[in-house]
């Protein structure tokens, strides 16, 4: 039986994004938060929570220089550090942009010089065997392509559609290009699990395609065959029959667990002009539940944290609670759940504003604060390690109650 997953992850977002002066900047969290230069001492402290399993990557756009170029000087130190302590990870290999010579997501050749990058990082890196290719792919797709935040800094419903498409082609032909390397691989395809609520009948048409879309990039990704609304509102904004059917012929499902990332900013109420507010109904047990209903697979938690910056720091060791009995309960309920995360190993920066605005805003999101001194979140998660790993990999939490 594999072990439970207890993890964290260095986030390492590097979109590019748009200023009002006209001009474009790359925004990279792993410099802001300090992590080039501070890139041993914050493996060191995965390993003193005795936290087993890392959700890392190297930036993309620093790493692919071109086609068939890299530079692999940094992956190499860090990941000769991670194998050394004896850390998992779970390679995160493009996480919200792409390197400049690609453009954006809106490129065509993006999914195959991204699975060229995946197969040399494997045959670099052999022994690494859990990766999610690209992370976020809604999000990614949904910030750059309709909310009009990153890269692109479109607004649309077929940019959004073309980004969806080329991010999760991207996915695919990497987790094959993996495989080829390391047939002993697994996906865990970290991905914003989301759920609209309708303020009012008027809005339930609305709201209905909204749920509908937050799993667009799961079913493309998995071969699961949308409603038929979801296919015309494809083809409507440039998909092809050619493109729908490769999603259904070749998917990784088979090498796949589902990672839900779940934030109290997940919810939504939603207004009939299309208006709306964050408000946490449901919670991670109802919603997750709806994921595993869909595709049947096994479940990892892959990130939360409070998202609350000011709050008082019981506030973050009550969320962690609240996250781990609904992984307890979904747990006991059946529900093959193999890991939690706790996002990120430090705090965040910026993050308050998507990472657009360059404010210097520290998010009291991590473990650690940026001085690599510990919270008392990160101590109430080393003793939820220590207090439940016996339990989770008995398997005796399996039981239903």
């Amino acid at each position: 039986m594999q072990p439970f997953l207890f993890a964290t992850g260095i986030e390492n977002s590097y979109p590019v994004i748009a200023l009002a002066d006209g001009s474009r900047r790359r925004v990279d969290e792993m410099e802001k938060t300090g992590h080039y230069a501070r890139w041993r001492e914050d493996l060191g402290l995965v390993d003193q929570l005795g936290i087993g399993v890392l959700r890392y990557g190297p930036p993309y756009y620093r790493t692919h220089l071109g086609p068939g170029r890299y530079d692999w000087d940094f992956a190499d130190q860090a990941f000769g550090e991670i194998e050394r302590l004896g850390i998992t990870p779970i390679v995160d290999l493009c996480h919200f942009g792409v390197p400049d010579w690609l453009g954006d997501f809106q490129n065509p050749d993006f999914p195959r010089y991204f699975a060229e990058y995946a197969e040399a990082f494997a045959r670099r890196f052999p022994w690494v065997t859990l990766y999610t290719p690209v992370n976020e792919m809604y999000v990614a797709a949904n910030f750059s392509a309709r909310l009009g935040l990153w890269n692109e800094c479109l607004r649309s419903d077929r940019a959004f559609v073309t980004a969806t498409t080329h991010l999760v082609k991207a996915n695919i032909l990497a987790s094959e290009a993996i495989l080829k390397v390391q047939p002993y691989s697994k996906f865990i395809q970290s991905e914003s699990s989301e759920y609209f609520h309708a303020a009012e009948p008027a809005a339930m048409r609305l709201t209905a395609h909204m749920n509908e879309l937050r799993f667009l990039a799961l079913d493309l990704n998995y071969g699961h065959d949308v409603c038929g609304t979801m296919y015309e509102f494809l083809m409507d904004n440039g998909m092809s029959r050619e493109d729908y059917h490769f999603f259904l012929d070749r998917n990784v499902k088979d090498f796949s667990i589902m990672g839900n990332d779940y934030y109290a900013t997940n919810e939504r109420i939603v207004y009939p002009d299309g208006n709306m507010f964050v408000c946490e109904m449901f919670g991670y047990y109802v919603i997750t539940k709806q994921y595993y209903d869909r595709y049947g697979l096994p479940v990892m938690h892959t990130e939360t944290n409070n998202r609350a910056d000011g709050r008082d720091e019981k506030d973050s060791r009550i969320w962690l609670e609240q996250q781990w009995a609904n992984v307890v309960r979904l747990k006991q309920d059946g529900v093959p759940i193999v890991g939690f995360t706790w996002y990120s190993l430090v705090d965040q920066v910026d993050w308050d504003s998507a990472l657009t605005g360059d404010n210097g805003n520290v998010n009291r999101y991590g473990l650690f604060d940026l001085d690599r001194k510990i919270r008392p979140v990160g101590e109430a998660y080393r003793t939820l390690i220590e207090t439940w790993s016996g339990q989770v990999n008995s398997g005796l939490m399996c039981l239903r109650r």
